[in-house]
């Protein structure tokens, strides 16, 4: 029985899944997203972020240097150590924790196996936004406030259109004086003919 055992053993002996976890994990920073089975993908989780977090911890000289032996002792991959201080934790600076995100794919074909793919999340650009765009949605809007300016737009329309009716009547009966003094002049001279005629 293995009451009370939490390490996910992977079907290998230790030194065989700490050679597995090792290359996942260089795989995982050089290439910001992998594809594997499900269990692996947790296992490595648990196995990245310590390492991730590594990075951040910069007091000193000293410190910086000794996260890099630490972090090179169990990656053992001199690109992906790079990497990783270069790249990897500048971006993540910010981040309190949960580096890496899991999204399970379904079943493999072939031995019915569980995949998932297992990310970097502050490398996903269909998820997230520019750092710009996080500040400016930070500030919460209430409802009165976009209210109050569609009413004072509202209020601008229906002013403008008023000062439009009213300029348009006026215009109208300036110009009517000259209208209706042609027909009476037409109608003099009409009603002086038909008198003639008379």
């Amino acid at each position: 029985m293995r009451h009370g055992d939490k390490i996910k053993n992977l079907g290998r002996k230790k030194a065989h899944r700490d050679a597995l976890l090792s290359n996942l994990a260089a795989q995982l920073i050089v290439h910001k997203r992998i594809v594997t089975t499900l269990a692996k993908a947790k296992a490595l989780r648990v196995y990245v972020e310590p390492m991730i977090t590594k990075t951040k911890k910069n007091e000193n000289e000293l410190q910086i240097s000794h996260n890099h032996r630490l972090v090179f002792r169990d990656l053992e991959n001199k690109a992906a150590v790079k990497e990783l201080f270069n790249v990897v934790g500048p971006k993540v600076a910010s981040r309190p924790g949960g580096y890496t995100r899991i999204i399970k794919l379904g079943t493999r074909p072939g031995d019915n196996a569980e995949k998932a793919m297992i990310e970097l999340v502050d490398f996903n650009e269909v998820y997230n936004t520019s750092a710009d765009t996080q500040e400016v949605k930070k500030t919460r809007r209430s409802r009165r406030g976009t209210g109050a300016k569609k009413e004072a737009a509202h209020t601008e329309a229906v002013a403008t259109e008023t000062k439009e009716e009213v300029a348009a009547p006026e215009a109208a009966e300036a110009t009517a004086p000259e209208a209706t003094a042609q027909p009476d002049a037409e109608a003099k001279t009409e009603g002086e003919e038909p008198k003639a005629e008379a």
